[in-house]
C-alpha cells in the first residue's frame, strides 16, 4: 500500500514520537517526583528534527518504522539532556528554552543536572530493550549513539565550545567544533537507521553519513545566521547569546553573505549525496528543503 508523502505525515510522526517518549519517561508523580517532572518538562515541545531524520532515513532504506522507534526516542532523549546541560549557568547560562524557563530556571540547578543525567541513561535503556531488533542491531546502535554523544562527539564539542570562549577561531577550528557539538548527533540519526537494517551496503551507509555531515554543518551555520537575524521571541531562547559570551560564529568569521553561501553549498552537497537512492530518498530530500527554509 502506498503511503502519503513524508511531508503529509510530519504532524503524525511528531505526535507519535512524543507519545513514545511519554511511554518511556517515568510518571511525574513517581518518587522522586521533582526529578521525574523535570525530565518530562525537558522533553516537551521541540521540532523533533532528530526523530524525523531517523524515520526519513529508515524509509529511504526501506526499513519498517517500528524498527526505528527506539532510536528516534533515544536521540530525542539525548538531545533533551544536552539542552538541559547546555543552558546551565556553568555552560551557556540561558534561562530560556523553547519560549519557556529552562529546566534549571524552573527546577533549580541540582535537579536540572540530575534530570539531564537521567535522560541520558534512559536513552540507552530504551535502545537495549527494543525487542523488534536483533541483539547485534541493538549493540551496534548503542555503540553508535554512545560514540556520537560522548567525548568524541557532542560532549567533546561542548568542551571545545567552552574552551573557545573569548578566542577567535579560524574557519577550520569552528567547523571542527560544530562537527562534534551539533553534527555528531544528527549523523547518528542516519547511522542508527543503517544499524537497524540488515546488511546495508557500505555505499548506501556512506551516502547517508555524507548527507548527515553536510546537513549537520549547514544546520549550525544557519543557526548562527538566524541568531543574528531573528528576535528572541522567534528563537524561543536568548538572542545574541554567542556574541555576548564572545564566541566565534560563522557570520563573525566569514561574514554574513559568505556564511549563507556556505550553508547553501552544504545543503546542495547533502542532496547530491542521496543520488544513489533515487526516488526512495524523497523523505530526506524533503527534510533538507524543510531545514534550509526554516526562519527560526
Amino acid at each position: 500500500m502506498n503511503r502519503p508523502p513524508f511531508a503529509d505525515r510530519i504532524k503524525d510522526l511528531r505526535q507519535h514520537i512524543s507519545a513514545t517518549l511519554l511511554l518511556h519517561l517515568p510518571p511525574e508523580q513517581q518518587h522522586p517526583a521533582e526529578l521525574h517532572q523535570a525530565m518530562r518538562y525537558a522533553c516537551e515541545g521541540g521540532k523533533r528534527l532528530r526523530a524525523l531524520i531517523c524515520y526519513a532515513a529508515a524509509e529511504t532504506l526501506q526499513i519498517d518504522a517500528r524498527q526505528i522507534d527506539a532510536a528516534a526516542c533515544a536521540v530525542e532523549l539525548i538531545h533533551a539532556y544536552s539542552l538541559i546541560h547546555d543552558d546551565l549557568p556553568c555552560m551557556d547560562d540561558d534561562a530560556l528554552r523553547r519560549g519557556k524557563p529552562s529546566v534549571h530556571a524552573k527546577f533549580g540547578e541540582a535537579t536540572a543536572v540530575l534530570a539531564g543525567d537521567a535522560l541520558q541513561t534512559l536513552a540507552f535503556k530504551v535502545l537495549s530493550e527494543d525487542m523488534t531488533l536483533s541483539c547485534d542491531a541493538r549493540l551496534a546502535m548503542i555503540s553508535q549513539l554512545a560514540l556520537a554523544a560522548g567525548s568524541r562527539g557532542m560532549v567533546g564539542g561542548q568542551a571545545i565550545d567552552l574552551h573557545s570562549e573569548g578566542k577567535s577561531l579560524n574557519l577550520a577550528e569552528l567547523e571542527a567544533l560544530h562537527v562534534h557539538k551539533t553534527g555528531a548527533l544528527l549523523r547518528a540519526c542516519l547511522l542508527l537507521a543503517c544499524a537497524a537494517g540488515s546488511r546495508i551496503e557500505a555505499s548506501r551507509s556512506n551516502a547517508l553519513d555524507r548527507f548527515g555531515k553536510c546537513i549537520g554543518l549547514a544546520y549550525q551555520i544557519q543557526d548562527d545566521v538566524l541568531d543574528v537575524e531573528s528576535s528572541s521571541s522567534a528563537l524561543g531562547k536568548t538572542a545574541g547569546k554567542d556574541e555576548a559570551r564572545h564566541k566565534s560564529t560563522y557570520p563573525a568569521v566569514m561574514g554574513m553573505r559568505a556564511a549563507k553561501e556556505r550553508a547553501m553549498d552544504l545543503f546542495a552537497s547533502a542532496r547530491l549525496a542521496l543520488g544513489i537512492f533515487g526516488e526512495d530518498a524523497a523523505p530526506l530530500l524533503w527534510l533538507a528543503d524543510h531545514i534550509e527554509g526554516r526562519e527560526h
